[in-house]
């Protein structure tokens, strides 16, 4: 066999779905995907961060959109994924990144809070995936990359809906990978440790928490947001087209122990 760039990590032309792109790893992501020669549609459940994003991104040359779209929403998953399945007739990759998250000691965790994380989290990713699938299954052809998370296999403190969100999303994705492997379908997780726009936009917490992290990284330092970009593309290249129903820690070895 020859092996050249296009043959192991060619994906020009291919229609990506990326959600939760309006900033953070989905819009790095989408950022990526669009250099390769990809077709981004980013979806955003906050249009004006949306809008900023996908006016920045086409003022630099790639082949972007946006779509505003709640991925709790059934119908609204659906209509979002039906106007690009009309607008550019496939779909090819679909990189689930939309998440939320909510510290509170377990004895006063909110119920309304643990339905939000798990709404958005879970079933927001099955939504999407069901929705997308059904495209995918008709042509016999697809890569689904859900972002996961190293506290989908250990838990932390106060942690009490995202990490469970996460272990179960992990679950989703192998499910579906068994289900849909016939189908020429492959589904995999990437579940990165914590990253330095963690401590900016304050998920970490303090620094007695942040220290607590990184004690459990061999490598002593957070996750840079574009180290999750590259196991990504893998992911939704030729090169991984007997990968399925994996989940890939990008954590720096934080699950070696």
């Amino acid at each position: 066999m020859e092996y050249t760039l296009t043959s192991m990590f060619g994906i020009q032309g291919e229609v990506a779905i990326v959600t939760g792109a309006s900033r953070g790893i989905g819009k790095e992501i989408a950022i990526a995907l669009a250099s390769l020669g990809a077709k981004v549609v980013l979806v955003s459940v906050k249009p004006t961060y949306l809008f900023h994003t996908v006016t920045e991104l086409q003022e630099k040359g790639f082949d972007v959109i946006g779509i505003p779209a709640d991925t709790t929403k059934k119908d609204n998953v659906q209509a979002m994924v039906d106007l690009v399945a009309e607008q550019f007739g496939k779909i090819d990759i679909l990189v689930n990144c939309a998440g939320v998250s909510h510290l509170e000691n377990a004895v006063d965790f909110e119920e309304a809070m643990w339905d939000w994380v798990m709404e958005v989290n879970l079933k927001g990713t099955f939504l999407m995936c069901q929705a997308v699938g059904k495209y995918m299954v008709q042509r016999k052809k697809g890569r689904i990359i859900n972002i996961s998370s190293v506290l989908g296999l250990h838990g932390r403190a106060q942690d009490m809906a995202y990490a469970p969100s996460k272990a179960a999303m992990d679950q989703l994705t192998k499910s579906l990978a068994v289900e849909w492997a016939k189908e020429n379908i492959n589904v995999n997780a990437v579940a990165p440790t914590f990253t330095s726009n963690d401590v900016k936009i304050g998920l970490l917490g303090n620094q007695e928490k942040l220290d607590w992290v990184l004690q459990r990284i061999p490598k002593g330092k957070l996750c840079e947001m574009d180290w999750i970009v590259g196991p990504v593309i893998f992911l939704c290249s030729p090169c991984a087209e007997f990968v399925t129903g994996h989940i890939l820690y990008v954590d720096g070895g934080w699950t070696i122990g």
